[in-house]
């Protein structure tokens, strides 16, 4: 049977946005369809990466026979009904501490159960988002890599690794990483390895390998505005400031009204707006900026720059 889970408040709902960044990642893309991953032990619950809207979606596919313990008790089975009610608590209720709590016990009673060794490492990634004191990118490392040695086809795993890797700075690694997810003509979601693969060029100082990547990713998934807010940086960082003005428009305006509450674009296209002299619709930017969220890093640019304007 189909599941799916959609976190209640708005907050909840950014935060899920934002760590599908790729996943890191935020797409606001549609989900793609779900293909349950082959297993010679078992067919497990699959997660859907959906970070990307955080409205993610999830198949759960009964479990097959396995030994039990001494008192009776299916080990695997117990794994994934701790991680349904991790993935539950996460998703539905964005409750990450009691969320990750099950979702390690489910990794404690089963150490191969590779979806919830990777929503482990989600979890950890979204502390991260939250917070720099509760950010463990080594345990969210750790997790990923857990969740592809269990499972090397794991695809979305190897995704959620090569964010982990940008996050630490690794970008070399991010990228090999991403190289390898780009040419899997398998994956489902190309938008999202090619979007982080201009990402990790961004970062990594390599601007037109960024603008090739993020460009496919635009191709694979016009929907993808992360994809456009990340070429709107890029061409910025050129200094092609119409180029830059128009991609980060593009994301804003896609025809997704979860891409239309991308905070960081707006505080991206308000800095160009400024920088081409358009001062009133800067403030109309950073006037919304703020209204997503004052408490981000974003916010606090936005208030800053709205400061500065007056």
């Amino acid at each position: 049977m189909r599941r799916g889970g959609a976190a209640t408040h708005a907050r909840d709902l950014k935060k899920f946005e934002d760590l599908r960044l790729l996943t890191g990642s935020s797409a606001c893309a549609s989900p793609a369809g779900v293909q349950p991953k082959p297993s010679a032990a078992k067919s497990r619950s699959r997660l859907l990466g959906a970070l990307a809207s955080a409205a993610a979606c999830f198949a759960l596919v009964a479990c097959g026979g396995s030994a039990k313990s001494p008192g009776g008790q299916d080990p695997e089975r117990m794994s994934e009904a701790e991680y349904d009610v991790a993935r539950d608590l996460w998703l539905r209720q964005g409750k990450s501490r009691e969320a990750l709590s099950h979702a390690l016990s489910a990794v404690e009673l089963d150490e191969h159960n590779a979806e919830a060794a990777h929503l482990v490492a989600l979890i950890y990634l979204g502390f991260c988002q939250r917070s720099t004191d509760e950010c463990r990118l080594s345990a969210a490392e750790s997790h990923a890599r857990q969740a592809l040695d269990s499972d090397p086809q794991f695809r979305e795993a190897r995704n959620t690794l090569a964010v982990v890797l940008i996050h630490q700075k690794r970008y070399a690694d991010a990228i090999a990483v991403l190289k390898t997810l780009t040419a899997d003509i398998l994956y489902q979601t190309p938008e999202n390895a090619w979007g982080n693969l201009g990402w990790a060029y961004l970062e990594h100082g390599k601007t037109d390998q960024a603008i090739d990547a993020l460009r496919r990713s635009i191709a694979a998934q016009p929907l993808f505005c992360v994809g456009n807010y990340r070429l709107g940086l890029a061409y910025e960082r050129k200094r092609d400031l119409n180029a830059a003005l128009s991609s980060l428009t593009r994301a804003l305006e896609t025809d997704d009204p979860r891409c239309r509450s991308l905070q960081d674009a707006y505080a991206a296209r308000a800095r160009v707006l400024m920088k081409v002299g358009r001062a009133d619709d800067a403030r109309a930017d950073l006037t919304r900026c703020q209204e997503l969220d004052q408490k981000t890093h974003s916010g606090k640019e936005c208030r800053s720059m709205l400061r500065n304007l007056k």
